[in-house]
């Protein structure tokens, strides 16, 4: 490659990069819908196995997807709605435990001056605003009813995902295909591998961390529900949907966990059970979920991992924290090629 050529392809990405960043919230519906054509891509070539075309393939996981995402909305929107409002009406007990127990405790075990946290103003003005909405559908629907505009906009953003991705599952192979067709010749080949080592990091992020995070979401809800958790469902939904940050999940979980439990029971007796369900939790991930679900075909540090996930959410905001480890497992595939490039090259063993 001149040095010309590396100059339009360091003038390329940084201008793609620019683009990204200007049509973010263009760009959302899109990237939603692209992960969910991912996800349905493998179900969509099986069922073409089985003599179907393409588009009635499609048709079949399509409804499927819709079938599975209502009855979602349907048994756990209330269920979530109903225990986000009971968190907020016991707001009051947690920050009353706050200061009764655990500041004085930590006062008198290292001798600290911590004044006691004074929230009561802050929990009244959520609490009366929450009232108000109505619940979590009254609340989003308060927030995007100030002008026809923003309506139009939100509605337009979900009536795309769908949209699009029907579209790109029916199409997929074909743009695929197509991709191939305009690469030079020469470099076919070389690239026609690096996308097949894309494909299969990314399938075992995208659809592999998917599962893990709503197998992981499951178990910790019936675990905290069987610990007799009030909010058993928004806590342990919560931990599984951050998982995808190695530790993340299992620490914010747990961490709310204990304290509903201390605020709820009172007794710290009441932990045990706690503690072990998120054991198990991690157990199952570490041993059986992960390995089976997502191998070891990404292979990024978690450190790695925090920070690509934070860098993507300040530079691009949610869009880059939804992006964030599908491009950087495509850079790791890169750096590896380059890895490999380097130790074979004559810089490298020239003695």
């Amino acid at each position: 490659m001149t040095d010309s050529q590396k100059w339009l392809v360091f003038a390329f990405i940084s201008g793609s990069a620019w683009l990204v960043y200007l049509l973010a919230p263009v760009l959302m519906p899109f990237a939603f819908a692209a992960m969910l054509a991912y996800l349905g891509d493998p179900l969509t070539d099986k069922l073409e196995t089985y003599q179907l075309s393409r588009t009635k393939a499609v048709l079949v996981v399509f409804s499927v997807m819709t079938l599975v995402f209502v009855l979602v909305l349907l048994l756990l929107v209330p269920l979530l709605e109903y225990q986000v409002e009971h968190f907020v009406s016991n707001l009051p007990a947690y920050v009353a435990w706050l200061n009764e127990t655990v500041i004085p405790w930590t006062q008198r075990r290292f001798h600290l001056g911590i004044r006691p946290v004074n929230l009561n103003q802050i929990i009244n003005l959520v609490k009366s605003h929450w009232e108000q909405a109505g619940g979590i559908a009254a609340t989003l629907m308060s927030s995007v009813s100030h002008s026809g505009g923003v309506i139009a906009e939100w509605l337009m953003n979900l009536l795309l995902i769908p949209v699009v991705t029907f579209y790109l599952l029916r199409d997929w192979d074909g743009l695929i295909a197509k991709v191939h067709d305009l690469l030079p010749r020469r470099v076919a080949p070389t690239a026609t591998k690096l996308a097949g080592e894309v494909d299969t990091v990314l399938a075992a992020f995208v659809r592999g961390q998917f599962y893990v995070m709503l197998a992981l979401g499951g178990i910790y809800s019936i675990g905290l529900w069987m610990a007799g958790l009030d909010v058993a469902l928004l806590i342990g939904m919560l931990a599984g949907l951050v998982s995808f940050v190695p530790y993340l999940g299992s620490i914010v979980g747990i961490v709310m966990a204990c304290v509903a439990a201390l605020v709820q029971f009172h007794e710290l007796i009441q932990l045990v059970p706690v503690a072990i369900v998120f054991i198990i939790g991690q157990s199952l991930e570490g041993m059986v979920l992960t390995p089976m679900l997502v191998g070891d075909k990404i292979g990024l540090h978690p450190v790695a991992v925090m920070f690509a996930v934070l860098a993507g959410g300040q530079l691009f905001g949610f869009l880059g924290i939804l992006l964030a480890l599908p491009v950087a497992s495509v850079i790791m595939v890169l750096l590896r090629h380059m890895h490999d490039l380097y130790r074979y090259s004559d810089f490298y063993g020239r003695q």
